[in-house]
């Protein structure tokens, strides 16, 4: 059986029929100093544009899911699903906000994926961190998340997955809640299986992709996977009376760290302090 959860791209994909290249999004302008932006400036998303041109309420398009930076050089991480329809050698497009002007459209290279833990790394060009953009990148968590852990998940969709048009402003989502356990499951047919965990918290479409944060250092434990729909009828799992008490599976981000490992590709880990910054790993992170 494959993976015992919902990916929560799914419903909204089938839903639109896919054009080619690219969009934009209108997202409100942040005009703290980069130093003391808020972690969502480092997360895109990832979106494909169906029309040619603009209409007055902006690009038409379809959106996949999130993207997040981890580095100084352009590089994010997502969920190798939310990059299924781009595998037909189609470019993903990013949007990347900017300080006091709209946000920009910038071209993303997938550089490696890894679908049997269902990790993948994304590099953004022109680099948007050597330029005017409002971005920042997230650490990673050099510990494991743990069962009871408060953790917090952050994503940003448009507010009309079927109808989402570029002049929109989006909405931000966060997600509190607590790790609950570790499960095994397939998330590619055929594969291995790998592990997850399920959070507390109930997860929306649009989320696949999205970090999850530990609460207290905001260091990134893991990635939205979808809904855990094991031991839950088909009924069930449909019923909106029902969805606020299915839990949430993210992947663990040590799966993403041995992608970047394999790739030497630098991450920037948690700090030991809060006031100190975070240092920069390339190959194993310390234990």
């Amino acid at each position: 059986m494959t993976a015992s959860f919902h990916r929560v791209t799914k419903a909204a994909i089938a839903a639109l029929s896919l054009a080619a290249v690219a969009c934009n999004l209108c997202l409100f302008a942040d005009n703290r100093p980069a130093g003391d932006l808020a972690p969502d400036a480092a997360i895109c998303p990832v979106v494909y544009r169906l029309d040619e041109s603009p209409s007055p309420r902006g690009y038409h398009y379809a959106f996949f899911g999130n993207a997040f930076f981890i580095k100084e050089q352009g590089y994010l991480l997502t969920d190798a699903h939310v990059l299924e329809t781009f595998r037909d050698g189609s470019q993903p497009y990013l949007i990347v906000r900017r300080p006091n002007a709209p946000p920009r459209l910038l071209q993303a290279t997938i550089v490696a994926t890894d679908l049997q833990h269902d990790v993948a790394i994304l590099r953004v060009t022109p680099n948007p961190f050597a330029g005017n953009f409002r971005v920042t990148f997230l650490p990673l968590a050099t510990d494991p998340a743990a069962p009871g852990q408060s953790v917090v998940a952050l994503s940003l969709h448009p507010n009309h997955l079927q109808d989402a048009q570029s002049l929109e402003a989006p909405r931000e989502d966060r997600s509190p809640g607590q790790v609950l356990s570790y499960e095994s499951t397939q998330l590619q047919e055929s594969a291995p299986a790998a592990k997850v965990f399920l959070l507390s918290h109930a997860v929306t479409r649009g989320q696949s992709g999205s970090p999850v944060l530990t609460a207290d250092s905001r260091a990134v434990v893991g990635m939205i996977e979808g809904r855990w729909l094991r031991s839950l009828s088909a009924a069930a799992a449909k019923s909106p009376s029902l969805a606020a008490s299915i839990p949430g599976a993210a992947t663990p981000i040590e799966y993403a760290i041995a992608l970047l490992q394999r790739q030497s590709i630098p991450w920037h880990a948690q700090s030991v302090s809060a006031s100190a910054p975070s240092a920069t790993f390339l190959g194993t992170p310390p234990p």
